[in-house]
Formats: C-alpha cells, structure tokens, sequence
C-alpha cells in the first residue's frame, strides 16, 4: 500500500503502552475465568433462535460443507434459474440461503432484521453488495448510479437507531474503475505519489496525474469525487471500511484510502482500510500506516481480516510467473494475524482516540487473543476503540457469546433483491469456502440446540447428527 510514499515500516515514535501505564485502574478478569466465558462451547447461544432459523442454517451449512457445490454454485443456480424462471427462483432462494446471508431488499425487511439483531446485543455493518472486477468495467452512469446506493446506505445505517457507532462496507471497484486501479498500481511502483495531490484533488481541483492519459485523469477524478461525496455524508455519523480486494488493485486503493483518511480522519476514526494478513506484506504495510498516520497526525481505523482471494492470489501468481504473495501455510497466516493484532491493540490502548481496530475474524483463537490483550492493558470490552466483527449467518456462536459479555460485536450484512445479492453470494461462497467447510463445530452446536429443543438424543441413526 504505502509503497506510494517510499517510507520505513517502523514505529520508533509509537511509544509502547507498556511504558506508559494504561488501564492500570482497571481490574482485570483472571485469564481462567476469561477463557471458560469465551470457550464457545455451550449451544445456549442459539437458545435465541428460533426453530425454523435452526433448521435453516444447519440444511445451509450442510449444503456449504461440499466443495463441489461450493465451486459449482454460481452454474448451479443459473441453470436452476434458467428451468424455472426468475420468480420461481427468488421464491425457492428467499427462505433459505438469502434469507441465511442477506438482511432483506427494502427498508422496511432489513429493519425487522436490524432489529432482531439489536436486540441481541449485535450491530450491523450494512454492506452495499457492489463491486467489480478486471473486464466488468462500467461507465459514469453506473458508477454514479453506485454513488446513490452508497449513499442510501448512509442514510439507513445513520437514520435507524440499530446500534451506536454505526458501520458501512464500501468496494471502491463500485465507484473506480479496476483497469484504472490496476494502471495506478503500476505507477505506485515506479513513482511517489504524493498524499496531498490526492486530497486536493478530493477537495474537487482539476489535478494532472503523470502517467494518466486525459480520459484516466478525468474518471480518476470523477471517482475521487463521488468517494468524497460519501466521506462528507458519513463524518461523524457513520463509520466507512474500505475493503481490500486483489493485490493488482489494493495499492491503488489503499492509497485512495490513506488520502481519504488524511482529509476525513483529523477529529475523529471515520475511515478505515483493510489488511489482508494471509498476504506476506501485510505486516510491513500495517506497521508503515501506522507510522505515516502518526507522522500527518490523522487517525488510523483498520478492520484486521485473514484474507478470502487465496486460491485466485496463488493462481495468478504462478500464470504471471511471481512470487507467491500469500503465507505458504495457515500456521503462518495465523501468525501474521496474531501480530498484527498484537501491534494494533497496544497502538489503540495508547491513544484510542487516533486508532481503532475491528478484530474481524471467525477464528476463536484469534478472538480469545485479542479479549486476553485487552485485559492486559486495561482496556474496556466496550471502550469503543476495540471491536469484534464476524459475517451475517455464520459464526453466531461466537458472536452472540461475545455479545454476551459485553464486547462490541458487528455482523458484516448485505442487503437487496435476490437477482442483486446472487452474484455477490456466490462470490462470497467460494472465496470463503475453507471457512464453509470448516465450520462442523458450529453445526455441532446447532445441532445439539435442536436435539434439545425436540427432546432428542444425538445417536448415530439421527439425520441431525451428521
């Protein structure tokens, strides 16, 4: 990402917190009794759903746990589609996988399930399921018509009283061409960049990008417009991630995302970037947009992830004859992340008001890592500058237990039509598809809710049980 500013990947003016003292008033929670809370054993987290949502989500997951449905989905359903028609379709797709993965298509649905999911003690993050890829490239129109849908995610995540301290997802490939990001990503390589070009061309100056021919600079500023747009709509209402994407598209991205933080973020955390810890840069990256956040004095929001472009990063790799930028092995992948959360959580006990994190993972190692960190320095489970985030319809087991105990939980939730969100999901299926098929605990404990529900023993002969 920062390789636009040619700046080390160091913290020497980040001061430890452990030199500092923070959070010595607080009593912490003795690691055992931390642990036996946050074990993510007990299926009582289910006990607030209700039998039809049980049944679902476990005929779903089964579903999800075949790789050959997973990796074939997408021709599945068009064939389907194609037999049946398009009404029959929707109506055979609402209750069950978009009504698994989706909060609904107006207002009014996704309320109901805001609702439901506040009154469980979790947030939402609306996601506009909006993006594209290289060869998909839209016009002006679409990507304005984009803008509005944005928008409109603004107003509904800041007009309804679903939780405090509301989040959006936003793509930026829905408002900026990929092609362009690409060619952006080229130029990052071989030139600085500067920051302030880019705020002053947010700011809406007719800027001049070497490197651009005239109708690049032209939808360059367009898209840098319409991104401001939904920045000033947001400032201190709403809180805005940036998600990463692919590595031929991220530097670009995330330096729109840095000069969006550099205008947007001076009194207050209002956009965040992405770091995709299965990448080998991702811990240099963290570390250099740490310290350039520290050195232009503006906050720094990050949502902490381990990655779901694995398998299309390594194939791309190979064809163009690179090296692999993804950790060889899960171990290693597991130790960037836990690094750099490690990094991010003495950075946010430092100075909450300048860094905040959301722990974004369904991985409970990881969870019980970061609740274990925040005891150490003394940091509130809901002090606000720490979060928990997890993807709508999975992963309710830890999420619910952490709401439980009074950490600040967010669901990443998609919304709209069936035809709208398909594409969306199917993609989501198949770059998070070791997840689908890694998630038996969950479906244990789904299960074991059920039996208890319907007064059944788990015997082998029982279809719930395997």
């Amino acid at each position: 990402m920062m390789a636009v500013t040619r700046l080390r990947p160091s913290l020497a003016r980040l001061p430890s917190p452990r030199l500092l003292g923070t959070g010595a008033s607080r009593t912490a929670k003795r690691p055992e009794l931390l642990s036996a809370a946050l074990s993510f054993q007990e299926p009582g987290a289910f006990r607030v759903k209700s039998l039809g949502e049980l049944l679902r989500a476990l005929a779903v997951f089964r579903l999800c746990s075949y790789p050959a449905l997973v990796n074939n989905c997408g021709k599945l359903m068009s064939v389907a589609r194609a037999l049946v028609g398009r009404r029959l379709f929707s109506l055979m797709l609402r209750p069950t996988v978009y009504a698994q993965f989706v909060a609904g298509e107006d207002e009014g649905e996704i309320s109901q399930s805001m609702q439901k999911m506040s009154s469980l003690g979790l947030r939402p993050m609306l996601a506009v399921p909006i993006e594209e890829d290289l060869g998909a490239t839209s016009g002006e129109k679409t990507y304005d018509e984009n803008l509005e849908a944005m928008l409109e995610c603004v107003r509904m995540s800041h007009s309804n009283a679903w939780s405090k301290e509301p989040m959006m997802q936003l793509k930026m490939t829905a408002l900026l061409s990929p092609e362009l990001c690409v060619k952006l990503t080229t130029l990052i390589g071989q030139r600085t960049l500067n920051l302030n070009l880019l705020v002053r061309a947010l700011d809406g100056e007719p800027i001049q990008f070497p490197g651009l021919n005239e109708s690049e600079v032209a939808h360059f500023l367009c898209g840098l417009q319409r991104l401001n747009k939904i920045a000033e709509a947001s400032i201190n209402k709403v809180r805005v991630l940036v998600d990463a994407e692919y590595t031929y598209v991220n530097p670009a991205l995330s330096l729109v995302t840095m000069a969006m933080m550099k205008k947007f973020n001076q009194d207050g955390v209002w956009i965040w970037n992405t770091y995709q810890c299965y990448l080998k840069e991702s811990r240099s990256l963290l570390l250099e947009a740490l310290r350039v956040s520290n050195d232009e004095g503006f906050g720094l929001g990050v949502k902490l992830v381990r990655g779901a472009y694995m398998d299309k990063e390594r194939k791309l790799a190979e064809k163009e004859g690179r090296p692999d930028p993804v950790h060889r092995c899960w171990e290693d992948t597991n130790d960037s992340y836990n690094g750099s959360l490690d990094v991010m959580l003495e950075a946010v006990s430092q100075k909450p008001e300048r860094y905040r994190i959301i722990v974004a993972t369904h991985n409970e190692d990881s969870v019980r890592r970061a609740a274990r960190r925040m005891e150490e320095l003394g940091m509130d489970n809901d002090g606000g500058a720490v979060c928990f985030g997890q993807l709508l319809g999975m992963c309710d087991h830890v999420s619910l237990t952490l709401a439980k105990e009074g950490y600040a939980v967010y669901k990443s939730v998609p919304y709209g039509s069936v035809e709208d969100t398909l594409p969306y999901l199917v993609r989501r299926a198949q770059e998070n598809q070791t997840v689908l098929q890694g998630i038996r605990k969950e479906r244990e404990l789904l299960r074991r809710e059920l039996h208890r529900r319907l007064g059944l023993r788990a015997t082998e002969g029982n279809p719930f049980t395997r």
